[in-house]
């Protein structure tokens, strides 16, 4: 069922998800599940729990084979997700290596071509070594999507919006394209920019939806952590074993913090796309930029895919000022409220310079190609005031052009 009231900047996006802030709330956290009755799930730091007898055990034997408290976070974020399952991982890229562990050498990996940074490092300079044929498609265009997929062809890795240059995938049509090929094909989508709150992936034909949770679902710039969600029995079962095997898992107290964040994505992800909407028309019209790059504008090349697929935006804005390199580090290093940092999502406002920062491990001639230049800047827009926002940006373009 739909909301009855939106807010006009989500206008033509589609509904919010029946019941997602109560959900966020209260699956995972049920008083009931504890002899003491906590609101508030405990933080179990215990790494190993005792048996009735051999193999005869209350759920648990060994915390990275599962942990009360892990399991509460998972089980909040499947229902975000209109997932089955959810699966806690030690970070982003934890999650990446467990899921390509799906895999053996001979497999073929088609990725996204624009993806962030360490997706892009991982798949070229290791899966690639350890036997995985790896190739790369602009998954924006059907017919090039098409052309990647090969009879060895196991799995399809997009990424929407994508990191730094905020192009966004038909997640259906591709879904379809892959499963037309090969039912068996595992197509995986990295939903760590828009959040569970903004896109759901496995209703648009995804088998696996992926995040790096350090960013908008924990949402405060103090956890690491990676979280995997899926509907298919199978997949689940092999994803739960690597999950044990590989033992890239998140602390107990990790996972505390993440369900923490949790409860707040709702009202924070409303926020973001407030004060990025403000920035990125600010920016839009401002003679010091080039060009703005934000899934909100009319101006996107995908902006009415966008309010098809998903519910708003994130606070997300990539931007080209005008100028050269000394232009955008002038930029950069005259921002007082944004911070200069890698990462995103947090409460707080970032800036970075993809070029130089995130997607440095990116060689030049591809990075040339996906449009990252020296001139590219990408901006995380926090929950400050908006005109605090706007007040900083305006004076840090202005540092930039002082000099002609």
């Amino acid at each position: 069922m739909a909301s009855h009231v939106q807010n006009d900047i989500s206008a033509g996006f589609l509904h919010e998800f029946k019941s997602f802030a109560t959900d966020a709330i209260h699956v995972g956290s049920e008083p009931e599940q504890w002899n003491s009755m906590a609101v508030v799930p405990p933080i179990s730091l215990s790494t190993t729990f005792k048996q009735h007898g051999p193999g005869k055990h209350a759920g648990f034997e060994y915390s990275r084979s599962g942990n009360p408290t892990r399991n509460c976070l998972e089980r909040a974020v499947a229902a975000l997700d209109g997932a089955k399952y959810c699966l806690a991982v030690a970070s982003g890229l934890a999650a990446t290596l467990t899921i390509t562990h799906l895999l053996k050498a001979g497999d073929g990996i088609v990725c996204m071509n624009d993806v962030y940074g360490g997706t892009n490092r991982y798949f070229r300079k290791i899966a690639a070594e350890v036997g995985l044929d790896v190739s790369f498609a602009d998954c924006t265009e059907l017919d090039l999507l098409n052309a990647a997929l090969k009879p060895n062809t196991k799995m399809v890795w997009i990424e929407t919006p994508t990191n730094p240059t905020m192009k966004v995938v038909d997640i259906q049509a591709c879904a379809d394209v892959v499963h037309e090929h090969n039912k068996d094909t595992i197509v995986v989508v990295d939903n760590t920019f828009m959040s569970a709150y903004f896109q759901r992936p496995l209703a648009l034909g995804a088998d696996i939806c992926m995040y790096s949770a350090t960013k908008y679902m924990n949402g405060h710039s103090d956890v690491v952590m990676g979280l995997i969600s899926l509907n298919h029995d199978d997949l689940y079962e092999r994803l739960k074993f690597l999950q044990n095997a590989l033992g890239a898992v998140p602390s107990p107290f990790d996972c505390y913090m993440c369900n923490r964040g949790l409860k707040t994505l709702h009202l924070r992800m409303k926020q973001h796309f407030k004060n990025a909407l403000a920035a990125a028309q600010f920016l839009e019209a401002d003679p010091r930029v080039d060009k703005v790059i934000f899934p909100g504008l009319p101006s996107h090349p995908q902006h009415e895919l966008t309010k098809r697929q998903c519910t708003g935006c994130p606070g997300m804005i990539t931007f080209y000022i005008k100028g050269k390199l000394e232009h955008a580090s002038t930029f950069l290093s005259n921002l007082k409220l944004f911070a200069l940092a890698e990462s995103l999502g947090g409460y707080e406002s970032l800036a970075e310079h993809p070029a130089i920062m995130t997607h440095a491990s990116v060689c030049e001639n591809e990075r040339t190609k996906l449009g990252i230049s020296d001139t590219l800047i990408r901006l995380s827009v926090g929950l400050e005031d908006e005109e605090d926002i706007i007040a900083d940006l305006d004076q840090a373009l202005s540092a930039a052009h002082a000099k002609k």
